[in-house]
């Protein structure tokens, strides 16, 4: 009997003990959830971090294609303006086409500006051309312009942008992005722009 007692103190009461509290934590580990929102946090929090930088990233990046066009047309537009322009004119337009990228680094924005004639017979051919951080076209050759773009026996300004935008994080993961733009302008005091040194 003595054996038995013991028995029943120190093995099975420490079982059935086991058991129980074994049990109560199986149910209070699926009720409590006291730690459930910091788990979910640790686990969302790089997605959410992610999200927003994309965002950001996408915003400055569309910010940035609006104003390679916006060089484009201003650059068209300066040089339309007028029926003579020279070399100081032209750097002029230059500067302050490349002003409009700021607050981002425009030190890499190539812009070529040319005028394109087309004769009689609607051959077109750069008359001259100007490129800042590039090369210029080579007067003379013959140019293939968008349908509509050229009339016989008159002339228009092509301008031309290219620039590499390289984001804040983008450049760890993918390097720049390339922008390319054109914009066609009519001279408006002239048949064609001339160009002097």
């Amino acid at each position: 009997m003595a054996n038995m007692h013991i028995l029943q103190n120190h093995v099975i009461k420490p079982i059935e003990n086991f058991r129980r509290q074994l049990a109560q934590g199986l149910h209070s580990f699926g009720v409590k959830t006291d730690g459930v929102a910091a788990v979910e946090f640790a686990l969302i929090f790089p997605l959410m971090i992610s999200l927003y930088f994309g965002a950001v990233e996408l915003g400055n990046g569309l910010v940035v294609n609006r104003k390679a066009t916006n060089v484009a047309s201003t650059a068209a537009d300066l040089v339309a303006q007028v029926d003579l322009i020279n070399n100081a004119d032209i750097s002029d337009v230059f500067a302050a086409s490349s002003a409009i990228l700021a607050p981002f680094d425009a030190s890499g924005i190539v812009i070529t500006i040319s005028s394109v004639v087309t004769e009689l017979d609607g051959t077109t051919a750069v008359a001259w051309s100007d490129s800042h951080n590039g090369t210029a076209r080579t007067e003379g050759a013959p140019i293939t312009l968008p349908p509509g773009v050229a009339t016989p026996g008159s002339s228009v300004i092509w301008a031309e942008v290219d620039y590499t935008y390289t984001s804040t994080i983008g450049m760890y993961l993918t390097g720049g992005v390339t922008i390319e733009d054109d914009f066609y302008a009519r001279p408006r005091r002239s048949i064609e722009v001339l160009r002097t040194p």
